[in-house]
């Protein structure tokens, strides 16, 4: 039986890789540097800003979504995004945290290839 992530990882670990994944298409990255000026956005807002169609902008702010980035609500006809503020300060927290873990330096004619 294969073990689960959980027992594998730490939680922190996988937090920082599940923010890390939804980051990882500068597309998402264009719609949250949009969404981050303002309180709440529409749909059509975000997509006329990114020069993608819509049901593929639909699917990154999903992937942004999923992650917990980005909130939306759907009052109709209009379906609203935000950014997920204590998400974003708790995703900034992990990688602050990983990115000033210390780093071995190795000299230079140590490492081959």
């Amino acid at each position: 039986m294969a073990s689960s992530k959980k027992e594998i990882f730490g939680e922190e670990d996988i937090q920082i890789a599940k923010i890390a994944k939804a980051l990882s298409h500068p597309a998402r990255i264009a719609i949250l540097r949009h969404l981050a000026g303002m309180d709440c956005c529409c749909f059509n807002k975000i997509s006329d800003e990114i020069p993608l169609a819509d049901s593929t902008v639909s699917q990154h702010l999903a992937e942004l979504k999923k992650a917990g980035l980005v909130q939306g609500s759907i009052e109709p006809p209009r379906i609203q995004y935000c950014m997920n503020i204590s998400k974003w300060e708790e995703a900034r927290s992990l990688f602050d945290g990983f990115f000033s873990m210390e780093v071995k330096k190795y000299k230079k004619e140590t490492i081959r290839g």
